[in-house]
């Protein structure tokens, strides 16, 4: 078995405890939150977080709570993305979205609820407190206004427009980017030992590595069909969005996404640590097929 389906694994039965430690009667809503997260996908961003806790040698229970909480945040976009007001998606890998398998109610607050349970499970993280507070703090910022939330909105006024390819950048640096980022962010923020220099080579990792990332999702839609994605294809067209492909072409898009690949790669080799995973993981983002 790999490291990465290792760890997908134990992501997966992290994630199952966070869910089955309560009891309620709100049972629909439950269900809800777990459809969503539970229904498998990639856990790149688990997978991104754990390969950087192995690379400084962050004891692995720490990076439980950490990639628990920013796949509950992801779990949550997904559901709110895929509603009738945003994106309008009906289905995700490969099954109903929340909201045709439920309800459109439900599946706003099965969201909300997921939202508020990983900022409970990232409070949980077995840390000192100080370091605790500034990872609840970092992952809000992350998440909200002038991260995910923020990229989400843009993205949104930027449909039906053509963006330049700088606009198009900074919208999904922070939509998608960012909680990719705080995958390696918040995991280093656990060893307050890691020079400032050092720190930043780790963000640019991982802002390159989310770049390439988007670039690839973008190409994909418009290469493969919804049976292989899991979820529709052509769907940025449906909804007259600018993209790396409709801008650059695929050719070229394809060349930006290994230039940040280059990037990524680079910030990795000025690290003083074992890096071996994290350059694992980038180079199947960069080939993955789905």
């Amino acid at each position: 078995m790999s490291v990465f389906k290792q760890y997908q694994n134990r992501i997966n039965g992290f994630l199952q405890q966070q869910l089955d430690q309560y009891r309620t009667e709100a049972t629909k809503l439950k269900s809800s939150m777990s459809y969503s997260l539970l229904s498998g996908g990639k856990r790149i961003r688990p997978l991104l977080a754990y390969a950087t806790a192995e690379s400084i040698k962050c004891d692995v229970s720490v990076a439980d709570n950490i990639a628990a909480a920013i796949e509950m945040i992801h779990a949550y976009s997904l559901i709110h993305d895929d509603l009738p007001a945003m994106d309008d998606d009906d289905l995700r890998r490969g099954q109903p979205t929340n909201h045709i398998k439920f309800d459109e109610a439900t599946a706003i607050l099965a969201g909300d609820a997921l939202q508020s349970l990983a900022f409970e499970t990232l409070s949980l993280t077995p840390t000192d407190p100080t370091i605790t507070v500034n990872l609840v703090r970092s992952l809000a910022q992350y998440s909200g206004l002038i991260g995910m939330a923020g990229g989400q909105s843009l993205d949104l006024i930027a449909e039906n427009r053509l963006a330049n390819l700088q606009h198009l950048q900074s919208i999904h640096s922070a939509k998608t980017g960012a909680l990719l980022t705080a995958c390696s962010s918040l995991v280093i923020k656990t060893l307050p030992t890691i020079s400032k220099s050092h720190q930043d080579l780790f963000l640019q990792f991982a802002y390159h590595f989310g770049v390439a990332f988007q670039i690839t999702d973008d190409i994909l839609d418009v290469t493969q069909d919804t049976a292989t994605l899991g979820k529709p294809a052509h769907s940025d067209t449906k909804n007259n969005k600018s993209t790396y492909p409709s801008l650059l072409g695929i050719k070229r898009a394809k060349l930006k996404a290994k230039e940040h690949i280059g990037s990524a790669y680079k910030a990795l080799e000025n690290l003083p640590y074992d890096t071996e995973l994290l350059e694992s993981l980038t180079d199947m983002t960069l080939n993955r097929d789905h």
